[in-house]
């Protein structure tokens, strides 16, 4: 195989890749309203303050309609659940 044709088929792969991932990233945007607790109930499972966790996650899912992927991090995908801060200037939403 030529090495034009090589590289113009792992380009091809590449953002078809690309593509796969930001629409996996783009499911925890635009959820219904019933869908915040069970995201907000996994979202809280490794924490010891699980009330005030489910509260403010809740809370923030129902505002912004997001939920970031996984127990710890990844705000980055949901812009406003990442922005939103308590007076204090800490994140509000968990």
């Amino acid at each position: 195989m030529p090495a034009g044709r090589q590289y113009k088929s792992l380009l091809l792969f590449s953002l078809l890749l690309l593509i796969t991932f930001s629409n996996v990233a783009e499911a925890y945007n635009n959820l219904q309203l019933s869908e915040c607790k069970p995201r907000c109930t996994y979202r809280c499972s490794a924490t010891s303050h699980k009330k005030p966790c489910m509260f403010f996650c809740q809370k923030c899912c129902a505002t912004c309609l997001c939920v970031p992927p996984g127990t710890y991090g990844n705000k980055q995908t949901c812009a406003c659940y990442n922005s939103w801060k308590t007076q204090e200037g800490r994140p509000k939403c968990p």
